[in-house]
């Protein structure tokens, strides 16, 4: 008899429903805050080149595959707008 009380059903309590609160909506403050020394100063080509040593090593044969499908792609397109001749760059005339 145990068993049959234990899964009988029983019935949900009743959720007490919650009105939600309106909430201002308001701009947030502009923080106004000092930019680090490093971002602010002006970048020299040595200065840009050192940084290269801090690029995982794992990242620089995907640049360089990467560069070269780029460059790739770039004279596909070229060699193709120059020398397919049924390819239209211009507009036609209207012809009515």
């Amino acid at each position: 008899m145990r068993a049959t009380q234990a899964l009988r059903m029983r019935p949900t309590a009743m959720l007490r429903m919650q009105q939600t609160r309106t909430v201002a909506m308001r701009q947030s403050p502009i923080l106004r805050m000092a930019v680090p020394k490093e971002e602010q100063a002006g970048h020299t080509i040595t200065q840009r080149l050192r940084r290269i040593k801090d690029v995982p090593i794992e990242l620089i044969p995907l640049a360089a595959v990467m560069g070269v499908a780029i460059v790739a792609a770039g004279y596909s397109m070229i060699n193709k707008l120059m020398t397919d001749k049924t390819l239209r760059l211009s507009r036609q005339a209207n012809k009515h």
